[in-house]
């Protein structure tokens, strides 16, 4: 069993005597920046100039600075960027800038665990990893409960780099809901594992190809559409509420016997091994540098399959079915806002 750690187990004057200087202000940065000032922690937002995060953090009443100005009064630099840009930020703006003896702390592992960023031996190199979106892990907060996070250690240059990384987990309100203790080894590739087999990847490519063979077989879109993609949230929610047993207790007899013999003819013994092909690339090392040799030459391979994505006949049914669910039109207007802009 993985060991675990709740607010009882940590001191939460540790990171309150200390600055921290939050990198990244996105989802994960508002979130660790605001619950670590609500608990009363001095904190200062790094931002590179002109960027639109800095109205943001301003108007949230933060002390916002160039990120080398908030890494030199950082006791704590928490990297909070996206993956693929960590490593410049270090090298250009963190790095020549850190204090002596500072922590750096991470929500992900992958820039260390891959070795983009190699920090040098005087600094504690720690992660409070949260396992949940930043505004989830901000309105559960506010609400006086929190989002379960994972924590370890990858370098304990102070001997403390434990109790730092536990005060900084209850300072967000992760040891609220608790945490487990891991490496980065672990968080890394388990998350991208998750990510690429059965949350994004396995998952996406499940309700693509059901949709393409219903459709295909001559039933017309909307149904293939409810059928295959908008029912998905009720099976994941009851899931999420009591397991895969509470979900088959929940349908019908019709769907749980239908579970028992069909699922696997779907997921048969080659998607298992499918899988473990998937697993070896992200442990050997392959996705990673996949993914950032594709980022660094202008993410061309990234932008042309979000278009192909973006044009699977799936995603026009769904914005027609969506339509008619006024408590979904605000969340779809936004995506494709946002989308228009990306």
């Amino acid at each position: 069993m993985a060991e675990m750690f709740h607010d009882d187990d940590a001191d939460l004057s540790i990171i309150q005597s200390k600055t921290v200087a939050v990198i990244g202000y996105g989802s994960q940065g508002h979130a660790h920046a605001l619950n670590l000032r609500d608990s009363g922690v001095n904190v200062v937002v790094g931002l590179r100039e002109g960027s639109s995060s800095v109205a943001r953090a301003s108007e949230a009443g933060l002390s916002v600075k160039s990120v080398e100005e908030a890494v030199r009064e950082g006791d704590v630099v928490t990297i909070l960027a996206p993956d693929q840009v960590q490593a410049k930020v270090y090298e250009e703006s963190i790095e020549p800038n850190l204090k002596p003896g500072a922590a750096l702390l991470f929500a992900h592992g992958f820039n260390i665990h891959y070795g983009y960023i190699k920090p040098s031996a005087d600094h504690d190199v720690i992660m409070v990893a949260p396992k949940g979106p930043g505004h989830v892990v901000r309105r559960e907060f506010v609400a006086g409960r929190g989002v379960p996070v994972l924590v370890c250690v990858e370098q304990d240059a102070s001997g403390q780099a434990w109790p730092l990384v536990l005060s900084y987990a209850k300072a967000i309100g992760g040891l609220r809901a608790g945490a487990i203790k891991t490496s980065f080894r672990e968080e890394t590739e388990t998350d991208l594992f998750g990510e690429q087999n059965v949350l994004c990847g396995g998952l996406s490519k499940l309700i693509e190809t059901g949709f393409e063979v219903l459709t295909e077989a001559g039933y017309q879109p909307e149904m293939a559409y409810f059928e295959v993609c908008h029912e998905m949230k009720m099976i994941v929610d009851l899931i999420n509420e009591g397991g895969i047993s509470k979900q088959r207790w929940s349908c019908s007899d019709t769907a749980e016997y239908g579970d028992y013999v069909s699922g696997p003819r779907v997921i048969d013994p080659h998607v298992k091994e499918n899988m473990k092909a998937v697993l070896a690339d992200i442990q050997d090392g392959t996705f990673a540098k996949k993914f950032m040799e594709d980022q660094a030459a202008g993410a061309p391979e990234f932008k042309k399959l979000r278009a192909q994505g973006e044009a699977h006949p799936i995603e026009a049914t769904g914005r027609q079915i969506r339509a008619l669910f006024a408590w979904s039109e605000d969340k779809d207007k936004d995506y494709h806002e946002g989308s228009v802009a990306r």
